[in-house]
């Protein structure tokens, strides 16, 4: 069985990674170059308004849903019918809250029009993501890893086409509506197979189930919520609170993508971790070596490519986008070093999850959250979108700092002196060869980039950072 599971989550980590990043940076990336910096940027306001409000769609449906028919595949015939019903009124909820925002932002009729798709396609999304949790509860992983990329699949078909045959007239609305049919279609086809393993619909609406439902799942509602508001409004806000904001927020869209990208892949070892820590928890088996080889498996790659990016940064986005890359580059400068307390929060926020600590949590989260909208306030006016990714790395460290903090107090962690020595050199070892190469090597960035990773790879093991008898732990402890 566990032979099994780690085969399917392979092919999941597999598909995500090969299409993903296509999607992002041969669709995404290429749209925004194709409608220009100020349109990309009106829309990415509106987009990031729709995902914040997404928590009225799911309210830990999906998780509570994955759990229960995991356990009892015999409950899907009573939870299908019930939860469909449930999340078509969520949806009517969402898009009224929506229309309001809209209304309460002073939304022209084009926004209202590309604003109602946008909201009608995250309830695609949540709806499909609903569909999903009863296939992987259902034990069906290899569907559901097709499942978890068929979207992008679709988008990169449709949009490919689109901007092959149609880059000079593409409209950002053409954008908006591919994504509409890239999840309609695998929601429907979703939706026949869990009817087909139903067995039975019938449209039926359970008050009481409902609010077993909310009580149970809120804690991850409410911390989802908090999370989405501190991680996506900065974007909203740079919208509204410059007079160029629609162009602004392009620009900050474009030093965004790859923070994106590489958060996504964080976040499939996050995805990996959570089972893992929940049953080492369960079983009280000791956490200590394994939550430190993780976060030295992650935290490391993901330092030297911080430093690269910071040394290239003008390279990145220069390569990447047809105009503002100038001061794109400054502002990816500052957004890419929030990805080392990203990381870090997929580790000890997965581990707290995992334990169970959703106050805590929930507490940190909303910290967050003030800190910073406040901050936004007084420093986007001031200093433009530039203000805002500094508020947006200042409160990452923040709030992953609380959470390492919080993991050491909980499980009785210790930081040795000879390992933090050791990552100090680590981190001063590929700076000054940054420093070195660029300066002295003649060759390309990208060569260099690549050169000064595996050198980077090669000095943790060289350094004893990183063990192969750590590899061999790990492995016997998946027995």
């Amino acid at each position: 069985m566990r032979k099994t599971f780690v085969t399917n989550l392979i092919l999941l980590l597999f598909l995500n990674l090969l299409v993903k990043p296509f999607y992002i940076f041969g669709i995404d990336r290429t749209v925004q170059n194709v409608v220009g910096t100020e349109t990309y940027g009106a829309y990415a306001a509106m987009f990031s308004l729709s995902i914040i409000f997404n928590i009225i769609l799911d309210m830990g449906i999906a998780n509570f849903n994955n759990r229960n028919i995991a356990r009892d595949n015999s409950l899907l015939p009573q939870y299908f019918s019930s939860m469909v019903v449930l999340k078509t009124l969520l949806g009517i909820i969402y898009c009224c809250v929506l229309g309001i925002v809209g209304i309460c932002l002073g939304f022209n009729k084009e926004q209202f029009s590309i604003f109602a798709v946008l909201a009608f396609n995250q309830f695609l999304l949540s709806f499909l993501l609903y569909l999903r949790s009863n296939i992987s509860g259902l034990y069906l992983y290899k569907t559901d890893s097709c499942f978890s990329v068929i979207d992008r699949v679709l988008m990169i078909s449709i949009c490919g086409i689109l901007l092959f045959t149609n880059s000079k007239d593409f409209s950002i609305k053409w954008f908006v509506y591919a994504q509409t049919i890239s999840y309609a279609i695998p929601c429907i086809i979703a939706f026949f197979i869990v009817l087909i393993k139903a067995k039975k619909f019938t449209f039926s609406f359970d008050l009481t189930f409902l609010l077993n439902i909310v009580k149970q799942t809120y804690p991850y509602a409410l911390l989802s919520l908090l999370m989405g508001l501190y991680t996506r409004v900065d974007m909203v806000m740079i919208e509204r609170l410059l007079p160029d904001g629609a162009e602004q927020a392009g620009i900050y869209a474009q030093a965004y993508r790859i923070l994106d990208a590489v958060s996504m892949f964080a976040y499939l070892f996050a995805s990996l971790l959570l089972p893992m820590f929940s049953k080492m928890i369960k079983n009280k088996e000791p956490m200590g070596q394994f939550t430190k080889f993780s976060c030295l498996l992650l935290m490391l790659p993901v330092t030297t490519f911080v430093i690269a990016c910071c040394a290239y940064s003008w390279d990145l986005m220069n390569l990447m986008y047809h105009e503002s890359y100038d001061a794109s580059s400054k502002i990816f400068e500052v957004l890419i070093i929030g990805f080392i307390p990203i990381a870090s929060t997929y580790i000890f926020g997965t581990l707290l999850t995992a334990n169970g600590s959703l106050r805590v949590l929930n507490k940190m989260a909303l910290f967050g959250m003030l800190f910073n909208i406040i901050f936004n306030f007084i420093f986007i006016p001031k200093y433009g979108a530039w203000g805002a990714a500094v508020v947006s790395v200042i409160t990452q460290f923040l709030t992953g700092a609380i959470q390492v903090v919080l993991s050491f107090k909980y499980f009785k962690f210790h930081l040795h002196t000879r390992d933090a020595i050791k990552i100090s050199s680590y981190i001063a070892i590929n700076i000054l060869l940054f420093i070195f190469m660029k300066e002295w090597l003649q060759c390309s960035w990208i060569m260099t980039m690549l050169i000064l990773c595996i050198i980077g790879f090669i000095s943790a093991f060289l350094l004893r950072i990183i063990r192969i008898k750590d590899f061999v732990y790990i492995l016997k402890n998946e027995e």
